[in-house]
């Protein structure tokens, strides 16, 4: 039997230690290898290193020298690790199924087969874009209401839904001490979608007192509600969502100590709201950041340390769901809730994968929630407490963000508050050159989206669901990843509508499979992403058999797909045939180098390659062919 010393067990403790310089001068050697020059110490993790959003970098390599602040304990300000000594390591996180369907029997139906599923608490949709409020006794006709939070997301309507809520809890017996939920108010959040910041002031300040009044009559009922979607969904930064979240915690704590509720307590009575995107090591420190500032917004404002905790509801971002292939947004889903259980959300709501095309069926819904019963149940996620805790390179990503987050907040706290943020401008302006940036990542395929801008599938059948309520606009916008290449799929679908076919693209081979198949694959993926039928047949070509196999294809648009080598040889040959057979239009694939003035004057007109304007690149392929 083995002795374990004082010391613990020396693992590889037969192995010299490797130091930080010897990685980095075995990582030189490579890079030297690959041709990106003489580079030395710490220039070596620079030139490996990721910039995000919001000045973020992220290194290759994270060490014991990355260490920053100390994240406390879990259940201990400044509330990193959690919200509570155990986590959510207990029972899990609250399962949150979101309804938005205004018919209240169907409404029924679903919410009640949600909670026999596994949902643990109900987000409803009341009013314009939902169930009426007249209708909201009859949507949750036979919910436990002591034993199944019910959440309201109201917008305007949110007073009177609160009342009907309220009138329901003593029509079924329910003790006002028993009675949970959360009636949604957020003045803010609703002028973020709407725009309308005319006497938003005096509107939050009513929110306040009437949030006030019901927790005096209902201790287990919370009432203000600080939704970050709106920001996220217009296309804000993590470091925006966290900003703009504070701010506007910040105005509602002001707005319920003035209508006479202690600090501690109108702390109690918020809720924050945050996106969940694939992005998982982002989302596990935003939440972790979002914890940290808010631990020190409550700090400042005299809060007891045992209630600067953060209540955190996580949903999957409507950003990143695509509405071609949503099979794929299964993925996308389970991703993000994995790292909103990771990063220490306390209700978690994962959308079903239909939700972006319209009211999702009953299929896409026991999916959603049997997400969160998966990673919980069956991969005891819940049962670690803060599992990414002691990472060196989440809690650096999680301090970078807080210091990011935090310089946003004070920019919004000088310019007036949220409230005059938002009515200057400033938030809108901030965001839209924020979503700039990104779209112009999005169109050159940096950051891909798999089944719209990578390996789409433009013959796959659309997924078809009955419209749902347009929720109120006006304000900010609603952004999707997918937007720019939606776009252009509606105009080749318009066309397959019209004529029968797709528009196409010969994709014009040069030599064996060997020397062509990579650049096919990347050519025939890019075209594919605008709906546009790639064909590849014969296999290969040469100038002889080009003109022929052109109009074979029924084509008039080609590209020539090969090695750089085999340009070097036949590529101008090729591409004379190819215009003299009717292409009005060749590409190549890959980057000229110096011989672009010889392809040019051979008919090739555009080069497309990894990094190229995909979305710029495939309006002029449909503007040429007259796809309308």
């Amino acid at each position: 039997m083995t002795v374990v010393t004082d010391e613990g067990l020396p693992l590889a403790a037969e192995f010299p230690e490797a130091t930080r310089e010897q990685w980095q001068r075995l990582v030189a050697g490579v890079l030297r290898k690959a041709g990106k020059g003489e580079l030395a110490g710490r220039a070596v993790e620079d030139a490996l290193a990721t910039r995000l959003e919001d000045g973020l970098v992220t290194r290759p390599l994270y060490t014991a020298e990355d260490a920053v602040d100390d994240p406390g304990f879990p259940g201990f300000p400044p509330f990193v690790r959690g919200g509570g000594a155990a986590g959510t390591a207990v029972s899990g996180w609250d399962v949150r199924q979101r309804h938005t369907d205004p018919d209240p029997v169907r409404t029924n139906e679903a919410v009640l087969a949600d909670l026999e599923g596994g949902a643990t608490s109900v987000w409803l949709t009341v009013g314009a874009g939902g169930v009426p409020v007249a209708d909201l006794g009859r949507a949750l006709d036979g919910v436990l209401f002591d034993l199944a939070p019910v959440v309201l997301d109201a917008g305007a309507e949110t007073e009177a839904a609160a009342r009907e809520l309220i009138a329901l809890f003593a029509a079924r017996g329910v003790a006002p001490q028993d009675a949970l939920g959360h009636l949604g108010a957020d003045p803010l959040g609703l002028a973020a979608r709407t725009g309308d910041t005319s006497d938003l002031a005096e509107r939050s300040a009513a929110a306040a007192e009437s949030a006030a009044r019901y927790h005096r009559e209902l201790p287990r009922v919370t009432a203000l509600t600080v939704d970050a979607l709106p920001y996220h969904e217009a296309g804000g930064s993590a470091a925006q969502e966290l900003g703009c979240s504070l701010a506007t915690g910040v105005a509602y704590l002001r707005d319920l100590t003035a209508a006479g509720l202690p600090v501690d307590a109108a702390c109690a009575l918020l809720e924050f709201r945050y996106a969940a995107t694939a992005d998982q090591f982002l989302t596990i420190a935003k939440l972790r950041a979002a914890r940290r500032l808010w631990a020190r917004v409550a700090e400042v404002c005299g809060v007891a340390p045992a209630g600067r905790a953060q209540r955190q509801h996580a949903v999957t971002s409507p950003v990143m769901m695509a509405r071609r292939d949503p099979w794929v947004n299964m993925l996308r889903t389970t991703v993000a809730c994995l790292a909103a259980g990771t990063g220490g959300a306390d209700a978690v709501t994962v959308l079903p994968f239909d939700d972006e095309l319209g009211l999702p069926d009953a299929f896409a819904r026991r999916v959603a929630r049997n997400t969160s019963a998966v990673l919980m149940e069956e991969s005891h996620l819940a049962r670690v407490i803060d599992p990414a805790g002691g990472s060196w390179y989440v809690e650096r990503l999680t301090h970078d963000l807080s210091q990011a987050a935090w310089a946003w907040f004070q920019e919004i706290e000088g310019a007036g508050g949220q409230a005059a943020a938002l009515g200057s401008g400033l938030v809108a302006a901030r965001l839209s050159d924020t979503w700039e940036r990104r779209s112009a990542r999005l169109a050159t395929r940096r950051e891909p989206v798999t089944g719209v801008s990578e390996f789409p599938e433009p013959e796959q059948a659309p997924v078809v669901r009955e419209p749902a309520p347009r929720p109120p606009g006006g304000g900010l916008p609603r952004v999707r990843r997918d937007e720019a290449y939606e776009a252009l799929r509606a105009r080749t679908d318009a066309h397959l509508a019209a004529t029968g076919a797709r528009p196409r693209v010969f994709l014009a081979a040069l030599g064996s499979p060997a020397a062509h198949t990579a650049r096919a694959t990347f050519a025939a993926n890019l075209f594919k992403a605008a709906g546009i039928e790639p064909v590849h047949e014969p296999v290969t070509v040469d100038a002889a058999s080009a003109a022929e196999a052109l109009a074979a294809s029924g084509a008039t648009v080609a590209c020539l797909v090969s090695s750089d080598a085999l340009y070097a040889e036949r590529a101008e040959a090729v591409a004379r045939a190819l215009t003299s057979g009717g292409a009005s239009r060749v590409f190549l694939a890959g980057r000229p180098g110096d011989a672009r003035e010889a392809y040019e004057k051979s008919g090739i007109d555009t080069f497309v390659f990894a990094g190229c304007d995909a979305v710029a690149v495939l309006t002029s392929v449909l503007d040429h062919l007259g796809v309308a």
